[in-house]
């Protein structure tokens, strides 16, 4: 059984996809399979850019947080 897209981490959601789309390219699946391949990709896309998303806001909290940080006076 598939782990649930939410459960899976972002590299492990690109190598699914990878799979997918390979599956899907060689069109040696039934339509039905096809169908459900198709949805389980498009909830890994989904999930994925949330994932890119989320680390965009850090990355952007952390450089706001960097600009506001006072320069170190350091001793050479």
């Amino acid at each position: 059984m598939a782990k649930k897209t939410e459960n899976l981490s972002f590299e492990e959601s690109l190598n699914e996809l990878e799979t997918i789309v390979t599956n899907l390219e060689q069109g040696e699946v039934s339509l039905d399979d096809a169908l459900k391949q198709f949805e389980r990709g498009i909830k890994l896309v989904r999930q994925s850019q949330s994932k890119l998303e989320q680390a965009q806001q850090k990355v952007s909290i952390l450089m706001d947080e960097k600009d506001t940080l006072a320069p170190l006076d350091v001793e050479q």
